[in-house]
């Protein structure tokens, strides 16, 4: 079979800290060349002309919730993988809170089949770590799956690790990198129940980020990079969201050293603790959504490389769950559709440079999971390739929104920036709000 040859004409080329304008010369699913300018070698070369628009690596998500298999009535593997296809999102690393549980190798594997079958965007999955799986995690093959993901707050799902003699032993028995939610369980709880005394089940949404308090966060966090130390496991700290937090991570070495990472997501960056007068529960995420202090010092810490990378912790519910008092009202929301054009909003703003969004968003995930050739935009590397317009405008509404749930809190907003072609393993799978319904998604592999 004759292998496919794209060539990408006259892009402004975003890759390790620098912007060019170059050609690249894409054949089968591997960039074969990057060049001031590459000539067409025959009339079967597809030719794509960028003039005008900028060519980033495609983005790696490292937290999302596809809600499959189980919680489909949400989302599912398919339709959430295709809308972050859409937002320029390659790669994701979905979660083990479905149901049942990514608890055993058995289920794990299960995923896998169905990602193969139905993904757009390249796949891996975290391995759920619980109070009573230590003999299934020692069986996990570190080389083909992304990680360890452990709760150690509650979230959707029952998935809490509230043992502290079975933690310490998972962290002193894996050499995977270990994701963690940190939350006190017993500070949150104290909150929430003098909440409920006060108002009853119809709490208040501005108080979400008072019972799930910065103390929560902190006492959590500090608590597991106090162990890791100790134990000398690998950890990486989920979705960061107070200022206080960013003070526990070191920027003084380069990341592929580091032994304890951190992120933060895109609605930790945006919004803030005024925007629960609007946006009411469709801005609910565990970790809650912070001051406006803690959100400027997030951005401090990202920028100065004590936050590693920005994901989105794609969390999607139906709008009727949303809709629910307080205690019944689900936390989390859809994100990977908006996340790269929030971002670029950034850039537009002057908060961040293109350049720093890719480190974060593309090289960052790649260094931290030890992702095999994808990442960045490199001669040899998988074409995962994402052409975007900065001058574009588009407003974010639900003819649009790709997301099963139907809904986004960026409903209203208006982007300047449009993701205008995606690349995936060489494919061209995404062109002008179209798809091209070629899904030739990989399962993600690690040089471990």
């Amino acid at each position: 079979m004759k292998l496919k040859t794209i060539l990408i004409k006259n892009a402004k080329i975003v890759n390790e800290g620098a912007i060019f304008s170059g050609d690249i010369l894409i054949e089968g699913e591997f960039i074969r060349q990057i060049s001031d300018s590459i000539s067409a070698k025959s009339s079967d070369v597809i030719v794509v002309d960028a003039e005008g628009k900028y060519i980033i690596p495609g983005v790696i998500d490292d937290q999302v919730h596809f809600r499959e298999p189980g919680l489909t009535h949400k989302a599912n593997i398919e339709t959430e993988s295709k809308a972050a296809i859409a937002g320029g999102i390659t790669s994701f690393i979905e979660m083990p809170n479905t149901n049942p549980q990514t608890t055993t190798v058995k289920k794990l594997e299960e995923k896998f089949e169905i990602a193969a079958k139905s993904s757009y965007a390249n796949y891996s999955f975290m391995f759920g770590g619980t109070n009573d799986n230590l003999d299934e995690i020692l069986k996990v093959d570190t080389k083909t799956v992304a990680g360890l993901k452990i709760f150690l707050g509650s979230s959707t799902g029952d998935m809490l690790v509230d043992n502290p003699k079975i933690l310490e032993k998972i962290f002193a028995s894996t050499n995977m990198v270990i994701s963690v939610h940190c939350e006190d369980e017993t500070t949150i709880k104290s909150n929430l129940k003098e909440y409920i005394d006060k108002f009853g089940d119809d709490i208040p949404m501005k108080y979400h980020p008072i019972i799930r308090s910065e103390e929560a966060c902190y006492l959590s966090s500090s608590k597991a990079i106090e162990l890791a130390k100790k134990t000398g496991a690998r950890l990486h700290v989920f979705h960061l969201s107070t200022g206080k937090e960013t003070d526990l991570f070191t920027n003084k070495i380069p990341l592929k050293d580091k032994k304890i990472t951190s992120e933060v997501c895109i609605h930790h960056l945006w919004f803030n603790d005024k925007d629960y007068d609007k946006k009411g529960s469709l801005i609910k995420w565990n970790p809650a959504v912070k001051t406006e202090s803690d959100r400027l010092q997030l951005w401090e810490a990202l920028l100065d490389d004590r936050i590693d990378v920005i994901a989105t912790d794609h969390a999607p519910h139906t709008i009727d769950e949303k809709n629910n008092v307080y205690t019944s009202a689900p936390s989390g929301g859809p994100l990977v559709q908006h996340a790269l054009p929030a971002m670029l909003e950034m850039y537009h703003k002057g908060i961040i440079s293109i350049e720093k969004i890719v480190e974060k968003m593309c090289h960052n995930p790649a260094i931290l999971f030890q992702i095999e050739k994808r990442g960045y935009i490199k001669e040899g590397y998988f074409a995962d390739l994402v052409l975007v317009d900065l001058n574009n405008p588009w407003t974010v509404n639900k003819d649009n929104i790709l997301y099963k749930c139907g809904w986004s809190p960026f409903e209203g907003t208006t982007f300047k920036s449009r993701i205008t072609h995606t690349f995936l393993n060489g494919n061209l799978v995404y062109q002008n709000a179209k798809f091209n319904n070629v899904k030739s998604a990989k399962r993600l592999t690690f040089n471990r």
